[in-house]
C-alpha cells in the first residue's frame, strides 16, 4: 500500500544553505497493516505524513502509494487521492470551530466528492457520538472532539487512515479510547493505518514499529500485541 524508496526532503534555508530533514527513509507498509512510526521530537515524523498523505513531495526518491508513482500525479489526481484514499486524524483534531460535529463529518465526506447525512451520521455512531452531533467543538471534551475527527475520516472508507500523535492532547483515559476504537476500525474493517507518535504505549498496539531518528530509519520491531 505504502512504499518509501530513498526519500529524501530538503528545505532551502537562505543563499546555499540547506536543511535536509529526510535522509533517505526506506520502508513498506502492506495492505491492512497497523503500523507505528517512532521518533523523538525533531526526527522528520510531520515530515514524513506530510509525504504520506500527498501533501508535499520528496526532494528525491519515490513513494508508491496503491502502486503508484505519486510524482506522476497531476495536482488534480493528488487532490483525488486525499480526498478520497487518505483518512487523516491530526493531534489537534482540525475542526471547524463553527460547524456541529455533523457538519465536521460532512465537510470531510464534501472533500472526497459526497455529502450524505446518513452516511456522516453513522460514522458518528461508530466512534460513539450519535447523541452529540448537533454539538459544536467547543461544546466537546478533547477526547469527543477527536472521536469527531476519526468519524470525518472513516466516513469516506478510505483506503488509508494517518494519524498524527491522535492521543497527543488527550489525557490517558482519553488516549485508551481512542486507541481502542482505532484498533477495533482496523481490526473490523481492514483498514490500513498508520500513526505517528512518540508514546511507546500508542505504538505497542500497533503491529510493527518503524523507527526514525534524525532523518532516516534507525530500526523496526513487531511489538508484543496488547487487547485494546
Amino acid at each position: 500500500m505504502i512504499e518509501m524508496r530513498d526519500v529524501v526532503k530538503s528545505y532551502a534555508m537562505g543563499k546555499d544553505r540547506t536543511l535536509t530533514v529526510l535522509q533517505g527513509i526506506n520502508f513498506k507498509v502492506e495492505k491492512g497493516e497497523l503500523v507505528a512510526i517512532m521518533g523523538p521530537s525533531g526526527s522528520g515524523k510531520s515530515t514524513l505524513l506530510n509525504i504520506m498523505g500527498c501533501l508535499d513531495s520528496p526532494t528525491s526518491g519515490s513513494y508508491v502509494l496503491d502502486g503508484k508513482e505519486v510524482a506522476r500525479l497531476s495536482s488534480g489526481e493528488l487532490a483525488k487521492v486525499r480526498g478520497q484514499k487518505i483518512g487523516f486524524i491530526f493531534q489537534s483534531y482540525n475542526l471547524l470551530a463553527k460547524l456541529s460535529a455533523l457538519g465536521n463529518v460532512r465537510l470531510g465526506l464534501r472533500y472526497g466528492g459526497a455529502d450524505d447525512n446518513g452516511v456522516a451520521m453513522k460514522a458518528l455512531e461508530r466512534v460513539g457520538l450519535s447523541e452529540r452531533a448537533s454539538h459544536k467543538p467547543t461544546e466537546l471534551s478533547g477526547g469527543e472532539q477527536q472521536r469527531v475527527a476519526i468519524a470525518r475520516a472513516i466516513a469516506k472508507s478510505p483506503a488509508i487512515i494517518l494519524a498524527d500523535e491522535p492521543t497527543g492532547n488527550l489525557d490517558s483515559k482519553s488516549s485508551e479510547e481512542i486507541i481502542r476504537i482505532l484498533t477495533t476500525l482496523h481490526r473490523e474493517q481492514g483498514i490500513t493505518l498508520v500513526m505517528i507518535t512518540h508514546d511507546a504505549h500508542v505504538a505497542h498496539y500497533c503491529q510493527r514499529i518503524i523507527r526514525i531518528m534524525d532523518g532516516t530509519v534507525v530500526g523496526e520491531e513487531a511489538p508484543k500485541l496488547v487487547a485494546a
